[in-house]
Formats: C-alpha cells, structure tokens, sequence
C-alpha cells in the first residue's frame, strides 16, 4: 500500500510511519525535515499549508493525518491532494464537553471543555472540517498517549525524578483518574482501518480502565527500577506547576475499539518500553520547570 503519514518524525507520526514501513508499506511522510527522518520512508519535504501542486502527482492507498490541530489544517492538505483512498485523523478525548455523561461515547455531543481550552475547540474543528469534505473517514480520539518515543514531560519527568533519587508528588491524595493509549496501540488499530475498513468510523481509544495518578507514578519507578516515595500536595497548590497532567478526571468508553482490538499493551508494559527509549533519547524530551517549581515550596 502506498501510504502519506503527516509528520513522521516525532512520537506518534514517527511510530505511525515506522509502523507501516515494518509492515511492507510504501510510506511517504509529509514534513519540513527539520528532524532526523524514520527509516526507510519517502521525504516529501513541504509545509502542509504551502503545498501548492506537491501532492498532486500522488495516488495515496491512505493518508494517516496525526498532525492536525486545527479546521484549516485539514483544509490545506485536503485542498493539496490528488487521489487517496482512506482517511485517518488523530483527534483526542479533548472534543468531549466534561458535562457530558461519563464514560464519553463516540456518539455523545461534542462542544467546549473547560479543561482543554483552545486545543479541544480547534480538534472539533478539524474534525467537522474532515467529515464535510470526507463523510468516510475515520477518526481517533485517545486519552493519554504513551509508550517508547513520548517527547512530552510526563513519564520522563518521573523517571528523572526517580534516578535523581526524589519523592515525587501527586495532587490531593493520588486518586485522579488517568486513562491511556499505548502508541503500538494505536498503531495497530490504524493497520486495521486501513487493511479491513470497519464499520464504525469514529473511535474512542486506548486502555478500558483508568489508573490512578498514584499508581501511575510508582509503576514508572518500577519502570526505572526505583523505590517509589509520594509525597499528596493539597490542591490549593496549582496541579498544573509541578505534575504532568491536568487535574480533571474523565474516561472513555473504547467498547468499540475492544471489539476490533482486545488484547492491549499493559500500562507497565508501555512504561518500560518508555524508559528505555528515554534512556537514550532523554535530550530531545521538552522539559518544564516543574522542579523549579517545587524548590519554591516549604514541603517540610
């Protein structure tokens, strides 16, 4: 299959292009090759909002667009392309109003999430521009992404606290509710829309249970092979100053993934598959004051 994944060359695009290249695929990536490119792809070096005529000679089998945060994001690769067959978009859990009934469904009212701001407006954007224009295609909405790859200050700042030896704290008394979607996961729920076209079309993704920000923290200790110790801040402390996440609790109902995908990575699977990768890639994770932050707390 010829394949156009968007980016390619950072944590989701990257393991989605590297992906179908293992599997036999003739794999385009669409990128300004401003980072180092996966193996065995084929550069289309371009900005996808200044395209002009680069895309027009392709025939695409798929295009597997993780790039997308914005209407006219879709826009400009949509108005680019000549032929393609399927379409994939990577949405998010963020296009859920948090007064919808929980755990989200696919078919519930999308709208404005407090919690998300600006990033789920635009993704619902982005969404209703692709199904105007493509009623056919297929869209994902993970919660939490994870896995081998993740550039993001989460599982690496706990596993940088825990090699320096830090207890490692967790708003209120740990219990906030996170859900996660492994990214080989992820990957081969993409090979299934694009080698047996389910019938569902848009889809809810990741682990059916939650896990609790607690015991997310100490499996990534285990992951570092390092005695965990917690430390709860009240939750006067602002959560978003010193830990990963936001301090919302949500699920998703991801029955119709199970149907095509049961078998799923275990979280502590994924965590260690991460470390791994941090351990050798631990420069180009984007790092933020958390510590600093901390510093200027009494937490005696």
């Amino acid at each position: 299959m010829r394949i156009l994944v968007t980016g390619g060359t950072v944590f989701v695009s990257r393991a989605v292009a590297e992906w179908f290249v293992q599997r036999g695929d003739t794999v385009y990536v669409l990128n300004r090759d401003t980072r180092s490119q996966a193996e065995g792809v084929e550069l289309i070096r371009a900005d996808r909002h200044l395209l002009g005529e680069k895309l027009r000679q392709y025939c695409f089998d798929a295009v597997l667009d993780m790039t997308a945060y914005t209407a006219q994001d879709v826009s400009d690769l949509l108005d680019a392309l000549g032929d393609f067959g399927q379409y994939a978009l990577l949405s998010s859990s963020a296009v859920y109003p948090e007064t919808n009934p929980q755990p989200f469904r696919e078919d519930q009212m999308l709208g404005a999430n407090t919690f998300w701001g600006d990033y789920g407006s635009n993704k619902i954007g982005a969404e209703s521009t692709l199904l105007r224009r493509v009623p056919a295609a297929y869209i994902l909405r993970p919660p939490y992404l994870c896995g081998a790859g993740n550039n993001l200050y989460r599982e690496a700042f706990v596993f940088e606290c825990a090699e320096r030896g830090l207890p490692f704290c967790v708003p209120g008394d740990g219990s906030l509710p996170l859900q996660f979607c492994h990214i080989g996961d992820l990957c081969r729920l993409l090979e299934i829309i694009v080698t047996k076209r389910p019938q569902q079309h848009i889809l809810n993704t990741g682990d059916p249970q939650t896990v609790s920000a607690a015991d997310w923290v100490r499996i990534c200790y285990a992951a570092a092979e390092m005695p965990c110790i917690l430390r709860y801040l009240p939750r006067e402390i602002p959560v978003r100053a010193y830990f990963p996440f936001r301090d919302y609790a949500y699920r998703l109902d991801v029955a119709a993934q199970t149907a095509l995908l049961p078998e799923l990575t275990p979280l502590e699977d994924s965590m260690r598959e991460a470390y791994a990768w941090w351990q050798v890639h631990r420069e180009t994770v984007v790092r933020k004051p958390y510590l600093d932050y901390l510093a200027q707390l009494d937490l005696r």
